[in-house]
């Protein structure tokens, strides 16, 4: 396939993997940062970095270690490109965060990569695509931050294989709130501290909290949506790397919160308010991050934050 475009810009949010109660299952993107991926076409096949700018202004630049090159290369191999892209990358989303960071940049660069095809792939084929970049980061690859950097919103992964994934309704009068702590967790040590079963009353309540979060988010019952917004079961194997998470959430409960927990893999933590709550919530987890010496960055976004966006376009020629 030729290319249509000579250049295009696409961006996508940070996010809020699992939304606590739903490991790998829902998603939420999170618009108060996002990463930016732009793209050259070049007549070498193959994709290259380029610029590194934003938090870090290095990268690896090998495809197999790089989340926004290994998703463009996949997106030219699936169209059978004729061309190859250089690939520019700014960082808007910290590393090792548990904000998505590599979700941002494998939808971002996938999105650009998409937008200068002759053909595009539709946002359900580009799924699968730039997978191919979160899978740099994990493997298998988690889908939570990766469909929510790319649809927006409250997503949900209601089966894999072939994937069925549907936006939900967002509750009104609800705020999100999230703290980055100053550590660092890569996503895959995160996934190997979790034991391979879990106890059948743990399932039990575990299933039972979910359907409560989701069933509170489609009919905007938020009694509904705080009875279920708890993890029991991904977040207690993960609190050794965040030992500070239990007072921050219990501040954050005292204060108002409907639900607080990590966001993703940690270790930031998020907590879902009610808007006239809000500033208090985050008052009371900023004071508890204070309290334990653990220097925490406030990130602010609408709980409906948008997904990828394509910024800019360049005709050939």
């Amino acid at each position: 396939m030729k290319a249509k475009l000579n250049t295009a810009r696409a961006s996508a949010p940070a996010s809020v993997g699992n939304v606590g109660v739903g490991f790998d299952v829902l998603g939420l993107a999170f618009d108060a940062a996002r990463d930016t991926v732009s793209v050259t076409v070049e007549a070498q096949r193959g994709v290259r970095l380029g610029q590194v700018s934003g938090l870090v202004d290095s990268l690896p630049a090998a495809t197999d270690r790089n989340c926004a090159l290994a998703a463009a290369a996949a997106v030219l191999d699936a169209a059978k490109a004729d061309f190859g892209l250089r690939v520019d990358v700014h960082k808007g989303v910290p590393l090792s965060a548990g904000m998505g960071g590599s979700a941002a940049s494998a939808v971002a660069a996938a999105g650009a990569a998409n937008a200068v095809l002759a053909e595009a792939f539709s946002p359900e084929a580009l799924l699968p695509l730039a997978m191919e970049g979160e899978k740099v980061s994990a493997d298998p690859p988690p889908w939570d931050n990766v469909m929510a950097a790319l649809h927006g919103g409250l997503v949900l992964a209601a089966r894999l294989d072939p994937p069925l994934i549907r936006r939900l309704p967002l509750p009104s009068g609800v705020a999100c709130i999230l703290f980055h702590p100053k550590r660092k967790i890569e996503t895959q040590q995160a996934r190997d501290l979790l034991a391979p079963d879990v106890a059948r009353g743990t399932a039990l309540e575990h299933s039972r909290n979910m359907a409560a979060f989701v069933a509170g988010c489609v009919t905007n019952d938020l009694d509904l949506v705080a009875s279920g917004l708890k993890d029991i079961f991904i977040e207690p194997q993960r609190l050794p790397l965040l030992p500070e998470l239990g007072d921050v959430q219990a501040a954050a409960l005292e204060a108002g919160a409907l639900g607080c927990s990590f966001s993703g893999s940690g270790p930031s933590v998020f907590a879902w308010a009610r808007t006239e709550d809000r500033d208090r919530v985050e008052s009371a987890m900023a004071a508890a991050f204070a309290l334990a010496d653990c220097e925490a960055k406030a990130y602010a976004a609408p709980l409906d934050s948008s997904g990828l966006r394509i910024e800019l376009l360049e005709q050939v020629g």
